[in-house]
């Protein structure tokens, strides 16, 4: 049912999808903390302590079967939402009552759930990063040897390419999928830490074994799907990790945001646009509007996430020696917010980047507006091999430049500096001659083969890694 009488966040009603709000939910969340109390349970069990098998089997059957009221009741009564859970727990699995949490301290499940979820939720949004490296590959060959004006100081440059520009919001993002890797790669559990993190607890119940110990973590960290655990920590793990995820996730919002604002000043140069449906209205005044408005969101999310980045960063540098409690309100928002954010900023990177339209002719339009700029060099160095004085024309040049430049500027006509130059003789150029010098393909210098190098080097061998979540518009197309 609609809730139109309080607050919801625009991330669950608005921007990121069903996939990702699923893995911040409560059914995640407190399933998790189960799966982890069975994973004790058993490890407890296999190394020797009274667990019973029964119980273990007990607790394996009920992870999803949460009676919420039950939890919520009684955390009202405790004041402690971990107890109340082990309570509702216990009240669905009765021989198994007395066992769970053994030994334990929250953290146990608090801390290795938070980092299950951001495990799981790196890997949805790595899933995505593929598939926009993907839709941006297919783009990218595909105007590879197309001219387009490049620009320094959003003044116009020397060409590139529309595919090699591309490139470049590639490749930050490669930038930062490569960072996602290690940071999955890298990602290990808190374990069995105790109160302060000196297993203290665990030691007393297993008569100071610490084989055991050690080896009940290895355990828990297998079933978990880990590889290992921290080697050491306080009663939590470094809030460090945190900080380093979300600096991640940070990453990948710069390199949206640089996408979506350099397609914000294409849309405006009418050169490229964002995918625009039949019946979208882009303005309730203007009805002629085509505004850029998936890519303004993508720039507005990226904002969020940059600054919320910042919330784990003062978290991590104010824990007070094995732990404080000012890290729980701020982590429980900060963190599923910024991969909420991330995960909408990549569905509209993944809606934006495969319907970017381009218009050809606008943008050979632009370029010969300031092709005849960029021509001069050769011009002169034509005219200096026919015998020309290479500074008395340099000198004509930056005269005639200035003179085109005010007619374009302050009277709004064309650029007229190539009919100055075919008028002066000192040049010795003819029409046919210049028209040869005034091919937009002639200044894009190594631009396609760069494209094409960069796409098979660099993006084709993650496509080919991953092809089990690329359906086959996903195949590179020579």
């Amino acid at each position: 049912m609609r809730n139109t009488t309080s607050y919801e966040s625009p991330f669950c009603t608005r921007y990121a999808s069903e996939e990702m709000q699923h893995v911040f939910s409560a059914d995640k969340k407190f399933s998790t903390w189960r799966r982890l109390w069975v994973a004790l349970a058993r490890a407890e069990m296999e190394l020797g302590l009274p667990v019973t098998q029964e119980q273990v089997d007990e607790l394996e059957a009920n992870i999803d079967n949460i009676d919420y009221d039950v939890a919520e009741a009684e955390e009202k009564r405790r004041r402690h939402d971990v107890m109340s859970h082990v309570y509702a727990y216990g009240q669905v699995c009765p021989k198994a009552a007395g066992i769970i949490h053994l030994g334990a301290t929250s953290c146990y499940v608090g801390d290795n759930t938070d980092i299950i979820v951001m495990r799981d939720a790196l890997e949805i949004v790595r899933r995505k990063m593929i598939n926009v490296l993907a839709n941006l590959a297919h783009f990218a060959m595909e105007y590879k040897g197309m001219p387009a004006l490049a620009y320094t100081h959003l003044q116009p440059a020397q060409l590139t390419t529309v595919g090699k520009r591309a490139t470049l919001w590639m490749n930050e993002l490669l930038m930062d999928f490569n960072e996602l890797e290690y940071r999955i790669a890298n990602l290990k559990l808190l374990g069995s830490k105790g109160t302060t993190g000196t297993q203290a607890s665990f030691m007393e119940l297993f008569k100071g074994d610490t084989d055991k110990v050690k080896e009940l973590e290895a355990k828990i960290a297998k079933e978990m799907g880990f590889n290992g655990v921290v080697p050491v920590s306080g009663q939590t793990y470094s809030r460090k990790i945190d900080s380093q995820i979300l600096a991640t996730l940070s990453g990948i919002a710069q390199s949206c945001s640089k996408f979506s604002n350099d397609m914000r000043l294409l849309q405006s140069f009418k050169e490229m646009e964002e995918p625009f449906e039949k019946t979208q209205i882009g303005s309730s005044a203007m009805a002629y509007k085509r505004n850029p408005m998936r890519c303004e969101r993508i720039t507005s999310l990226a904002r969020y996430v940059m600054i919320d980045s910042l919330n784990p960063a003062f978290t991590a540098g104010t824990q007070w020696f094995e732990r404080t409690l000012d890290d729980s309100a701020n982590k429980r928002v900060s963190v599923p917010e910024a991969f909420l954010a991330v995960d909408a900023i990549l569905n509209i990177m993944l809606n934006v980047t495969d319907g970017l339209v381009v218009y050809p002719k606008m943008i050979r339009q632009r370029i010969m507006r300031e092709l005849p700029f960029m021509a001069t060099e050769n011009i002169m160095m034509d005219a200096v091999e026919k015998g020309g004085n290479r500074q008395e024309l340099h000198e004509k040049i930056r005269q005639y430049s200035m003179i085109a430049g005010k007619h374009v500027k302050e009277e709004g006509l064309d650029n007229d500096l190539c009919d100055m130059l075919l008028a002066d003789p000192a040049f010795m150029i003819t029409k046919e001659d210049l028209d040869k010098i005034l091919k937009p393909e002639n200044f894009t210098g190594r631009s396609e083969q760069q494209t094409e190098e960069f796409v098979a080097e660099c993006i084709q061998p993650i496509l080919d890694a991953n092809k089990d979540i690329l359906g086959e518009h996903f195949e590179m197309k020579n």
